[in-house]
């Protein structure tokens, strides 16, 4: 289905962050039959290559780099997916304070940088920008099917700075919808993104499934929590450049109720689990035995009194952050799902890969990595 749409696509396509987790996707999607000439620009282009790209170093913060960059290039189409990694929960104080440095200056700084150079160079048709679900979520409450409509939260109603850096670096992409000449902008808000390349959620899942740990869990499992598979997320990113493209191809301006420019779009796998059955999807993808008679759960009650008393004793003990904290335990027992409607309305989005063959593929491809990189994991059952 992506080579559909990816071939509807004009030259040239500069995916920003293509060599990294989602960029990587995004930029093998447009490599399928296409008439697209496909650039990545990135910090560094060494890693997740693929033959027929053209790749570009350099840093998103410098207008003079980036400058050069479109220049070459001369992209109609911008695919912005760069960002820092979010941190850790169990990242220490210092850590997290230079982490949400980084964040302003790559997110906010650097995506302000990247559309004005793209609004000078004159060529630039469409901006589509990777946003983040997160960006309209506390952290702490329950999200039941919230949709584009729930307002992108601020500190202190925002903790985390990861998300907040996401949602002002959307609201200055949106603003400059039209605003230099005809480039049309528009941000895709992800949740929980998952699959081959992934680096965080993952590789602590099967961590778990490695260490033994498969037979507990915290709080009742009556939590349903939207993950989404990078494959899908990709295919949306192109489904919005094919929108925008589009919409510059009407004679007429689109109604409001029609409009994709200028717009949000939240993207999941419109599938929506329990938080604990994607864990142990992924744990059977592995080859995890383990019976729901077997699981033992630990109230959350409890769970964020241990946390509790865990926390302190390594505060005393030198200031370090536990694996175990009330924010993972709150966030193991949280509902958060959205609605995909207005994607699957306005962009013709759904999901190319259901959750069970998304689970299966990306397990597959952790398994033959460590393989290949010789990493015989003892798996304790």
């Amino acid at each position: 289905m992506a080579n559909v749409r990816s071939s509807h696509l004009p030259s040239s396509v500069l995916v920003i962050g293509g060599c990294g987790f989602l960029g990587r996707h995004i930029v093998s999607q447009l490599l399928e039959p296409s008439t697209s000439t496909v650039s990545v620009l990135d910090l560094r282009t060494t890693n997740n290559r693929f033959p027929g790209a053209y790749y570009y170093d350099a840093d998103i913060t410098s207008p003079e780099a980036v400058r050069s960059v479109y220049e070459k290039v001369k992209p109609l189409i911008i695919i912005h997916t760069a960002s820092p990694t979010a941190i850790q929960d169990n990242a220490s104080a210092a850590q997290k304070r230079g982490a949400k440095a980084l964040y302003h200056k790559v997110n906010v700084e650097g995506t302000m940088n990247l559309v004005e150079q793209a609004g000078k160079i004159g060529c630039v048709k469409a901006f589509v920008y990777t946003s983040s679900a997160s960006a309209i979520h506390d952290g702490y409450s329950d999200l039941i099917n919230a949709d584009e409509r729930w307002p992108i939260l601020r500190a202190p109603k925002q903790k985390d700075a990861y998300s907040e850096s996401k949602g002002i670096a959307e609201e200055l992409v949106l603003a400059a919808n039209r605003k230099y000449g005809d480039m049309l902008t528009i941000a895709l808000r992800p949740a929980g993104i998952f699959g081959e390349g992934d680096m965080q959620l993952i590789p602590n899942v099967l961590k778990a499934y490695q260490m033994g740990q498969t037979k507990f869990q915290l709080g009742g499992n009556e939590n349903l929590f939207d993950f989404t598979y990078v494959g899908n997320v990709a295919y949306a990113h192109i489904l919005a450049a094919v929108a925008l493209m589009d919409t510059h191809a009407l004679t007429t301006q689109p109604l409001d109720h029609e409009k994709v420019d200028g717009e949000a779009f939240l993207i999941t796998n419109a599938q929506p689990l329990c938080f604990w059955d994607f864990a142990r999807m992924v744990w059977a993808a592995a080859g995890d035995k383990t019976s729901p008679e077997q699981v033992w759960t630990i109230d959350k009650g409890l769970g964020l009194q241990l946390a509790t008393v865990i926390e302190w004793l390594f505060w005393f003990a030198g200031g370090r952050t536990p694996n175990l904290t009330r924010q993972k335990v709150q966030y193991s027992c949280m509902t958060r799902y959205y609605c995909v409607n207005k994607a699957k309305k306005l962009l013709g989005y759904g999901p190319r890969w259901g959750m069970e063959e998304a689970i299966v593929r990306t397990v597959k491809w952790f398994q033959e990595r460590d393989a290949k990189d010789g990493v015989g994991k003892q798996v304790q059952q």
